[in-house]
């Protein structure tokens, strides 16, 4: 733990007198990670695009970004409050503010998203890792409020992928946004979706029809 307090924060199974994991890595990505890889990607075309969390730089996949784009990183700490305010001031000065925070952590910081953000209209993306229940994380980091608190505020747009693969296309489609976007998406590893090569740019409000039919309608967001 001394050695490598980040993992050891919060770990699976290891073996006790080396420390090393004995978790097996999955053929399947998370939503984190898809997350991270795709913002690398779009950062890669585009020098305004800028990463911020709230002390949790591996947990919200950003220590990526961070090694290929140090300058245009910023962990705040443990201010997820800060966090937004500083977001909305990088928005107001041309720049694109990608801050990662999981929806637990997100609710400290009700008050800057409402006057700082989404008052101003600034195109500000708040990534909501962990949204949802997270199982062994426990109580405290279930995400459950968010879509609850976030639709009570003016001039946001929230967006819940069905599959990591959207995922990636929400996440292009809120950087092309001219206010403020919210994505959100669970913890963990998706369900293998294939994903596209090219980034589609999504039409915002517009609900897709997964089957159709006559006697029942059954209306669903995100992946959970």
């Amino acid at each position: 733990a001394e050695k490598d307090p980040v993992r050891f924060h919060g770990t699976g199974p290891f073996e006790i007198k080396t420390g090393k994991s004995l978790s097996k890595k999955s053929l399947v990505p998370t939503y984190t990670e898809v997350f991270a890889d795709t913002l690398i990607k779009l950062a890669r075309k585009d020098k305004n695009i800028i990463a911020i969390t709230a002390g949790m730089p591996s947990g919200t996949g950003l220590d990526a970004l961070s090694k290929e784009f140090p300058e245009r990183f910023y962990d705040v700490g443990i201010a997820e409050q800060h966090a937004i305010t500083f977001a909305a001031g990088m928005a107001a000065e041309g720049l694109r503010p990608v801050t990662a925070i999981y929806s637990t952590f997100l609710q400290r910081s009700y008050d800057q998203i409402l006057h700082d953000v989404c008052y101003q209209k600034l195109p500000v993306v708040l990534v909501l890792d962990r949204a949802g229940i997270v199982g062994e994380d426990g109580a405290t980091h279930n995400g459950l409020f968010d879509l609850s608190y976030l639709r009570s505020i003016p001039n946001i747009i929230i967006m819940s992928p069905k599959d990591e693969n959207e995922l990636q296309h929400m996440l292009n489609t809120a950087l092309k946004c001219n206010g403020p976007v919210a994505i959100r998406y669970p913890r963990g590893k998706g369900y293998g979706a294939k994903l596209d090569e090219e980034l589609k740019t999504l039409k915002i409000g517009e609900a897709e029809v997964l089957q159709g039919g006559d006697d029942l309608v059954i209306l669903a967001i995100g992946a959970t």
